[in-house]
């Protein structure tokens, strides 16, 4: 463990007595959102993204540990274990190191190079390869053997010819120099640095079929293997498992027909071989040949494809996480009377009343639009409901008929005005609306209440707070990633999960409004638990103080200490409750009273007196300086929202599809999904647009995320459109000139905005392309919807 404490400690670049404790409380049943704000002391102030990281890698070295004990025991268990042996294993710093050493030691299946070994052949193996002056045929000679017979009466191995015997040395030779873990290891990085991801259409497939055509710029494409972005790869890999693309791991240089290639040559200088026209000289060849060949081509392909897809989702993940976290931790509208509207045509626009703490009023369904087109009954029925419930905020789906809803809206709106009312519009995202719907939690939630009615309930309350409503859904239902159906699924559900916990653990939950799932990611609450919190709440009435929760069955000490900072209590007995002060630090916030003289309400919120304070006056044994400063803090914000304030964008009059846009016109809009290559913007026209990277700020720009992040509220220029692919070319560089049309560049689109499947990316071609146009293929195929 020591060993281990000390390697994260070099990772993280910390202290080994920071990552001890740590350790420790992690091990101890401590949550990531406790540790980081409760524990600063006993860690030195590790945040949660270091714990986070800290946490992984603890786990994955345990595992090598764990394996690197098997794998031992296995080698002493066959007399093989020497002590250089024993060290290359305790050194092997990753799995895949570890397993290229025991490779050699596995039990497998016979091969042919043991079978030749079982028959004494090996000796002249290591004769002919230590000394290639050696006639193979006249050596060979005194090592056939008749053939052996099995007890069935079938015939065996067959080494009774000089033929026979030196293929016998072939196989022993060339199994030998694959299991060579150095050997291995080297060729695996040399190919990674300079081998190449190759492409290409599989033959007898249909370039004009949909689901082929969208793979087309990989029919013919190749990259660097260690260079390749992780959408191109994933767009690879998903062609290739459709049996669409075949994929392969090309040289650096090819080999001629008949000549011995690169990566033999590499085999051979490995192995201080070269060829000088010895007699064994070419036996020797076409042993280094078959090794490459027969042995590790196809293992080496493997490996790194392996590699490459774990790195590609590994991005792709955290794409994924970043963008939920932004949308997560997007502005509340807060405890306002919200309309919901979830759009539809045929079936009509769902409508849902919920007033300002979630709780679904009314609902309704209305046709607006076709085929009934009752524009003036919807609208009458909508003023109705707004006038009865004293709504103030309206949340529009954005999915089908969502920008004629957003005209129906409008006028909603100004009907209000003339009666001396102020209601806005918003468009919400609808992604994973219709999965809450069918919920059984929705269905206790809301019962009697139609399946698509409960949809536009949940449209109104993810207005009012993004993160109590969204976290009732499963996170790779929300649609802010890339590839979620291609990546490692456990892996995803585990990142996205940790996500939303330190989302609900940064902001804080209302211990008497709070959902079910809310509460199950508070630090510490399980969902039994948090169900018996919800019981206990509708049996006894609202928590007046924190320490009723000692009450509540299931919820012990060790609970009460993970979860109890996280928990607010508004209106409560005790001012503190409704903060992040934990009740462990109450006699710290007495100590502050005795010095002030006041009451603890009369110094929350006064920045003025709290920061005459010496923090070092109340710091003591258990709680240090770290903590009373974290607790200073809260009380001079009480209960603050980590949560920027609200916005409304500002969609455009006369703009409500891709066919209204024009070069040049400043729009605003919302930044619905973030990728390292581009943002892309909700424009209210049912196609989102893309803010490609170089177009984001007049700096260089690495990542977009440097710029801005989902939910943010921007203005853009229209720099390109193409209507027929419903592709949108945006930039925030608002003095910026659309580009020319005509000429030596190709104005075109090669992939998809979010939430289309899109066409896939060529390798680089002769023709340049807009930064604009080619930037839309790096979101391939983002959604299986």
């Amino acid at each position: 463990m020591q060993q281990i404490v000390r390697q994260l400690a070099a990772e993280i670049r910390v202290r080994e007595q920071q990552v001890c404790a740590a350790v420790d409380l992690l091990d101890g049943g401590a949550t990531v959102p406790f540790i980081a704000r409760y524990r600063k002391e006993a860690t030195g102030g590790l945040d949660d993204v270091q714990l986070r990281e800290l946490q992984a890698r603890l786990s994955y070295l345990r595992e090598l540990q764990e394996r690197r004990a098997t794998v031992l025991r296995s080698i002493d268990a066959q007399g093989k274990l020497s002590d250089a042996l024993r060290a290359a294993i305790a050194a092997a710093p990753t799995k895949q190191e570890l397993e290229d050493i025991y490779l050699p030691f596995k039990q497998k299946r016979r091969t042919k190079g043991q079978m030749a070994r079982e028959f004494g052949i090996e000796p002249l193996a290591d004769k002919l390869f230590a000394d290639p002056g050696l006639d193979p045929a006249q050596e060979a000679a005194a090592f056939t053997r008749p053939p052996e017979v099995l007890d069935d009466g079938k015939p065996g191995v067959d080494f009774s010819t000089v033929p026979a015997v030196l293929d016998g040395v072939r196989d022993i030779l060339s199994e030998r120099w694959a299991e060579d873990a150095v050997l291995v290891q080297s060729l695996r990085e040399w190919l990674w640095a300079e081998g190449s991801l190759r492409s290409t259409k599989i033959d007898g497939k249909n370039e004009n079929d949909p689901d082929v055509s969208r793979f087309r710029d990989y029919f013919e494409y190749a990259e660097p293997l260690g260079r390749v972005p992780s959408h191109r790869a994933l767009a690879v890999f998903r062609g290739r498992a459709l049996e669409i693309l075949d994929a392969k791991l090309a040289l650096p240089v090819e080999p001629e027909p008949g000549k011995p290639g690169i990566a033999e040559g590499r085999i051979a200088q490995h192995l201080g071989w070269s060829h000088a026209g010895r007699p064994a000289d070419d036996l020797i060849r076409k042993c280094v040949s078959w090794t490459w060949r027969v042995k590790l081509s196809l293992s080496t392909e493997r490996d790194l494809f392996a590699r490459l897809r774990e790195e590609a989702e590994k991005v792709a993940i955290k794409v994924f996480a970043d963008n939920l976290r932004d949308l997560l931790l997007a502005a509340p509208a807060g405890p306002r009377v919200v309309l919901g509207l979830d759009p539809g045509i045929r079936t009509g626009v769902k409508v849902a009343v919920v007033d300002a703490t979630g709780k679904l009023l009314e609902t309704a369904t209305v046709y607006p639009h076709e085929p009934r087109r009752d524009w003036e009954g919807a609208l009458h029925q909508l003023a109705k409901l707004a006038e009865k419930h004293g709504v103030n905020l309206v949340a529009i789906g954005n999915g089908t008929a969502s920008r004629e809803t957003d005209k129906l809206a409008a006028e909603l709106i100004q009907i209000a005005a003339r009666a001396g009312r102020a209601i806005e519009k918003v468009v919400v995202s609808e992604a994973g609306a219709s999965v809450y719907s069918a919920s059984e939690y929705a269905s206790e939630e809301m019962p009697g209440v139609d399946v698509s009615l409960r949809g536009a309930a949940s449209i109104a309350r993810r207005l009012q707070d993004p993160l109590a409503e969204l976290v009732k859904i499963d996170p790779k239902s929300i649609g802010v990633g890339q590839y979620q159906h291609d990546v490692n699924q456990s892996e995803l559900a585990r990142t996205l999960g940790m996500v939303v916990e330190d989302c609900v653990n940064s902001v804080g939950v209302d211990l008497n409004t709070a959902s079910v799932p809310l509460l199950s990611r508070v630090s510490g609450l399980s969902a039994s638990v948090a169900r018996e919190l919800v019981r206990w709440r509708e049996a006894h009435g609202a928590f007046k103080n924190r320490r009723q929760l000692m009450d509540v069955a299931g919820l012990g000490a060790k609970t009460f200490e993970q979860s109890a900072g996280f928990l607010r209590i508004r209106g409560g007995e005790n001012p503190l409750d409704m903060t992040a002060v934990h009740p462990e630090t109450y006699p710290v916030v007495e100590q502050i009273m005795a010095k002030t003289g006041r009451p603890v309400a009369e110094i929350m919120g006064r920045a003025d007196m709290l920061q005459t304070l010496q923090p070092e006056l109340f710091a003591n044994e258990k709680f240090g300086v770290l903590t009373v400063k974290d607790i200073l803090a809260e009380l001079e914000k009480p209960g603050r929202d980590p949560r920027p304030g609200f916005k409304v964008a500002r969609l455009n009059d006369g703009v409500q599809d891709i066919g209204d846009l024009r070069e040049g016109m400043v729009l605003e809009g919302t930044v619905s999904n973030v990728a390292q290559f581009g943002a892309f913007v909700d424009l209210g026209v049912h196609q989102d647009g893309l803010v490609h990277v170089s177009q984001l700020a007049h700096r260089f720009v690495h990542d977009a995320r440097e710029v801005v992040k989902t939910g943010d509220i921007v203005q853009v220029k229209v720099m390109e459109v193409d209507v027929a692919r419903k592709r949108i070319g945006l930039s925030m560089k608002l003095d910026a000139a659309p580009p020319r049309q005509g000429g030596a560049r190709e104005n075109r689109f090669e992939g998809a905005a979010r939430g289309h499947q899109p066409s896939a990316r060529r390798a680089p071609e002769p023709v340049q392309q807009s930064a604009m146009a080619s930037a839309f293929a790096k979101l391939q195929q983002s959604k299986n919807r």
